[in-house]
């Protein structure tokens, strides 16, 4: 598992770069779910994929950027699915992304899932790895990561970030974050899922919700690359991660890029989430 960790960690400091100093711009190729990908997104998928390369523990990668699995050593044993560049839309106006990984071992499904990494590219990069616990990692002036401190969320927290568009929210869902807002919850969303997410981990907790709306009936965020991951962060920092009624780590996906409504967070507002969807 070092080997992997190392791996992200030269994929980390290389898209940093990346972010910092290459062209912004859209390409002209579109993604497996129909986006127009910026040619970032491009870069950091074959960066990540040439570092994950050298390391034979690596059996295959599976990427949000590409349609289906990438095979890379025989006799590997871990499977790793990861967003390259998630909330890529936003650097353009200069808000802070991040990359996800779930490394899996036995196949691409929430109980297979032995750790979970990300990073946030922002005024400072910063790495988390959850494994048996969750630990926070800088990036110093000489290129390394320093390890900050252990996560842990508390029962309860302040903070609320719900995705997606309003409009299509189901009337059970505007009634449970109307009543966690008039419960004096504070409103933090980007449109990142990992700077959201990052955020209320470091603030002690709240709710991340992105749920089922009219359009997207099965939800936008992806179990392998997106979902999956950060359930793993949460539970292991000492929240919940659930679909609204089931744990999340308990769903496989049908299909590489299939998605899942998806609530994170602390217990306190992962049980009001259990309550209002029990209705």
């Amino acid at each position: 598992m070092t080997e992997i960790y190392e791996a992200i960690k030269r994929s980390a400091a290389r898209i940093k770069e990346a972010i910092a100093f290459d062209d912004t711009g859209y390409s002209e190729n579109i993604n497996s779910t129909g986006d127009t990908q910026l040619k970032l997104d491009i870069k950091s998928d074959l960066i990540i994929e040439e570092e994950f390369a050298k390391v034979a523990c690596i059996k295959e990668i599976v990427s949000e950027e590409k349609e289906g699995k990438t095979p890379l050593h025989g006799d590997g044993i871990y499977s790793i699915g990861y967003d390259p560049l998630d909330g890529s839309s936003l650097i353009d106006v200069n808000l802070s992304v991040g990359s996800i990984f779930g490394i899996y071992e036995g196949g691409f499904a929430g109980k297979n899932l032995k750790a979970a990494v990300y990073v946030v590219y922002g005024p400072r990069v910063e790495l988390v790895i959850a494994h048996e616990n969750v630990t926070l990692y800088r990036l110093n002036q000489k290129g390394e990561f320093v390890l900050i401190k252990e996560i842990k969320l508390g029962a309860k927290g302040k903070l609320n970030a719900p995705g997606a568009t309003q409009m299509g929210w189901e009337p059970r869902h505007k009634a449970l974050i109307d009543a966690i807002f008039a419960d004096g919850y504070r409103l933090r969303y980007s449109g990142g899922m990992v700077p959201d997410l990052h955020q209320i981990l470091l603030k002690g907790g709240g709710l991340f919700s992105y749920p089922a709306t009219s359009d997207v009936p099965k939800g936008k965020l992806r179990m392998i690359f997106e979902v999956f991951p950060f359930a793993f962060v949460y539970e292991k920092a000492g929240g919940a991660a659930i679909d609204g009624k089931m744990r999340l780590l308990d769903l496989t996906p049908s299909h590489p890029h299939d998605t899942t409504p998806c609530f994170f967070g602390s217990q306190t507002e992962i049980e009001r989430v259990k309550q209002c969807y029990a209705k």
